[in-house]
């Protein structure tokens, strides 16, 4: 007799815990986002020390050089120059996707952009590994920069 009661108690908690069924005829969508995050709306970045970048047209094919350089032994183990996704993400359309100045700050200050930026939140999430701080300078991320948008232009 225990053994029935105890049945009907767990299949009453979960019909409960589960919502049961809706018979008032009311239907409630709740796969709707919240008007506040539509799908164009993208979070407000986080701006970090570097405020502005000045672009080069057509770029300077020294500061492509020593990006290249910079990229090679620092950054290639794990981000491809393909969109193809290592342990971070692939490179392939960067500047497509992100402001300049984003990109600056996430190469010179990843963590203070992983502790308040949201878009460097949701990459970890994807990545689910920290990007290290290379410890690179305000001139070295300038040419790292600099090539990234060299490796677009290839498109």
């Amino acid at each position: 007799m225990k053994k029935w009661y105890l049945i009907l108690f767990l299949a009453a908690f979960f019909l409960y815990a589960c919502g049961g069924s809706n018979t008032t005829g009311d239907t409630e969508d709740v796969s709707e986002e919240p008007q506040s995050m539509i799908e164009d709306e993208q979070p407000k970045a986080f701006t970090g020390r570097i405020k502005e970048v000045q672009l080069n047209d057509p770029l300077d094919e020294a500061l492509v050089e020593k990006g290249k350089a910079i990229y090679e032994l620092k950054c290639s183990s794990c981000h491809k120059l393909t969109d193809q996704r290592v342990v971070g993400p692939g490179w392939k359309g960067l500047t497509k996707q992100r402001d300049p100045v984003w990109i600056m700050n996430m190469i010179v200050d990843p963590d203070a952009m992983l502790a308040k930026d949201p878009i460097a939140q949701e990459l970890l999430k994807e990545c689910l590994v920290r990007m290290p701080n290379q410890n690179l300078s305000d001139e070295e991320a300038r040419s790292v920069l600099e090539f990234m948008f060299a490796n677009d232009a290839k498109e």
